[in-house]
């Protein structure tokens, strides 16, 4: 039994030696040292030893047994080591090498046509205000002087909230001009409201059923109508460039008397006529006229001593003559093949 168990250390032990593997040790563990391993099945024989022998032959045994443990744990520990080593070896990043520098983003068409816009209105001295886009019509049509009856507030053109008509997505930013004179009081207001507004449009090249839209009022005494079209003008050629042709037009608005629109003449036929502009040659940009005397008594303002003009200009509109966008699709589609143009 004793040269048995010399043959099993010696065999176990290069054995060991010559393991490349993790699996491989586990292998060589349950073939030496598990309940059917050559270790175990030597041991069963024990009984047959005289009771003088069995002491030194156990005593033997587990010698064995703790040689080729340690062997095996020592084996592991080398196998672990040399695998780490592999992997980083693997896995080593050369420093000196140039890296591949991120793509980065840059702002929207539509952030860069609002930056515009405010810059400009800052200069003329401006306040910008933001607003609820959640609205009361009390704020989006009553105090605005667009009374119960009135086409806007139908529920073909207006996204409503409730059934009773009294909370919906503002159709307009023009409620700021009511918030505006309730928060401020006495005039002089020069303010201007950007944000997101709703309605009922069916999607093509130059509707969609929600945009944007810039608010501006002005409120003081001795406003008329000069100032307001001589304030448009200087506004659009600042964005535009003094090249730009525009043309004012008579309208209607309940909350300005009188009032008028805006166009620019159309970027992409230059007045010829073409799909982007219906064939008109001219692209509507805002509208515009005098603050109405009843909205300004409903907001505590006494019309004969103060008077005023505002304006709401279509954002999409501005950024699609700014950038030459001929279908205003385009600006809400995220296809990065047209947003990295910009």
């Amino acid at each position: 039994m004793k040269e048995q168990l010399e043959r099993i250390r010696v065999s176990a032990l290069e054995a060991l030696a010559q393991a490349k593997e993790s699996a491989d040790l586990e292998s060589l563990r349950i073939k030496i040292l598990g309940k059917k391993g050559e270790l175990t099945a030597v041991l069963k024989t024990m009984g047959k030893l005289s009771a003088e022998e069995r002491p030194v032959m156990g005593q033997l045994a587990n010698s064995v047994r703790a040689g080729i443990e340690e062997a095996l744990e020592q084996r592991k520990k080398e196998l672990a080591a040399a695998a780490l080593e592999a992997r980083l070896e693997a896995e080593a990043v050369d420093v000196t090498v140039p890296g591949t520098a991120p793509t980065l983003g840059h702002r929207h068409p539509m952030n860069i046509a609002l930056d515009e816009v405010k810059e400009a209105a800052i200069g003329m001295g401006f306040r910008i205000l933001e607003g609820p886009e959640v609205e009361l019509a009390e704020y989006n049509f009553t105090k605005l002087n667009t009374e119960e009856g009135h086409p806007a507030r139908d529920w073909s053109d207006t996204f409503y909230l409730k059934e009773d008509s009294s909370v919906l997505l503002r159709t307009q930013t023009s409620p700021m001009q009511i918030r505006a004179m309730e928060a401020i009081g006495k005039p002089p207001i020069r303010i201007l409201a950007p944000g997101r507004v709703f309605r009922k449009d069916e999607v093509d090249a130059t509707h969609s059923p929600m945009f944007h839209q810039i608010e501006g009022l002005v409120i003081d005494k001795g406003i008329t109508m000069a100032d307001l079209k001589g304030t448009l003008e200087a506004f659009v050629k600042s964005l535009y460039g003094e090249d730009c042709v525009v043309r004012f037009r008579p309208h209607h608005f309940p909350f300005t008397e009188p009032s008028c629109e805006l166009d620019v003449q159309c970027f992409k036929c230059h007045g010829a006529g073409c799909p982007t502009c219906k064939g008109e040659g001219w692209i509507e940009l805002l509208g515009a006229g005098m603050v109405h005397p009843k909205v300004l008594e409903g907001c505590g303002i006494d019309p004969d001593v103060y008077s005023g003009f505002a304006f709401g200009i279509g954002l999409e509109r501005m950024a699609m003559r700014r950038f030459q966008i001929s279908d205003l699709r385009l600006i809400f589609e995220n296809d990065v093949r047209f947003l990295e143009q910009f």
